[in-house]
């Protein structure tokens, strides 16, 4: 069964910074495509940013130039940096798992940006 486990977030005020982490069990595949997800409250699951094995990688446009997604060197890890964060971030983070068709979830990690 594969699983994955975010770390990371907490409360931080308007301008600081946070780095998610996200660490995949299970399985002896190479997750190729790993990506984050957010979730506020009373809206639809959207994407934050996500990255291929080759290194290739996607933000969404309220978050380019602020976030950076990375993996590990350990496998099947990822990170998000996430600096300058504005209120609007405020979400629970999920990471996410692409393997052999099917998309795999953590349990999701709350970011909450307030002064």
């Amino acid at each position: 069964q594969v699983q994955l486990v975010e770390s990371g977030g907490g409360l931080v005020q308007p301008g600081g910074s946070l780095r998610l982490s996200c660490a995949a069990s299970g399985t002896g595949f190479t997750i190729n495509t790993m990506g984050w997800y957010r979730q506020a409250p009373g809206k639809q699951r959207e994407l934050v940013a996500v990255i291929t094995g080759g290194g290739s990688t996607r933000y969404a446009d309220s978050v380019k130039g602020r976030f950076t997604i990375s993996r590990g060197n350990a496998k099947n890890t990822v990170y998000l940096q996430m600096n300058s964060l504005k209120p609007e971030d405020t979400a629970v983070y999920y990471c996410n798992g692409l393997l052999l068709g099917i998309n795999y979830w953590g349990q999701g990690t709350q970011v909450t940006v307030s002064s």
